[in-house]
């Protein structure tokens, strides 16, 4: 069984069909970013929240440098037993794995 010849592609058809698939890609492109600033938004917005939250308990930390707070984190950190409260926390978010199926 023998193909059908198609007709030779114009110079026109070809830049139209360069045109397109630049276009295809600018979008997706646009929308990988549209993502990114999304996801980056949520994340500023979460620690500022979390932040306030912080300050608003513990007004005191208003006076500290950057360090300073930097160190009393990394202190309460290194105490076992707060480490061990923000770790159940945390696992009260995450996903059970799935279940096995019987084989």
């Amino acid at each position: 069984m023998k193909k059908k010849e198609q007709p030779p592609i114009t110079l026109a058809d070809a830049e139209r069909q360069l045109s397109q698939a630049q276009h295809r890609l600018q979008r997706e492109e646009n929308k990988k970013a549209y993502q990114r600033s999304k996801k980056e938004k949520e994340r500023a917005h979460r620690l500022i929240t979390r932040g306030a939250e912080i300050e608003h308990f513990f007004p005191e930390i208003k006076c500290l440098t950057e360090r300073e707070f930097y160190d009393l984190a990394e202190m309460l950190h290194d105490i076992p037993a707060v480490k061990a409260l923000f770790q159940e926390r945390a696992a009260l978010h995450v996903d059970p794995p799935p279940e096995k199926e019987a084989g």
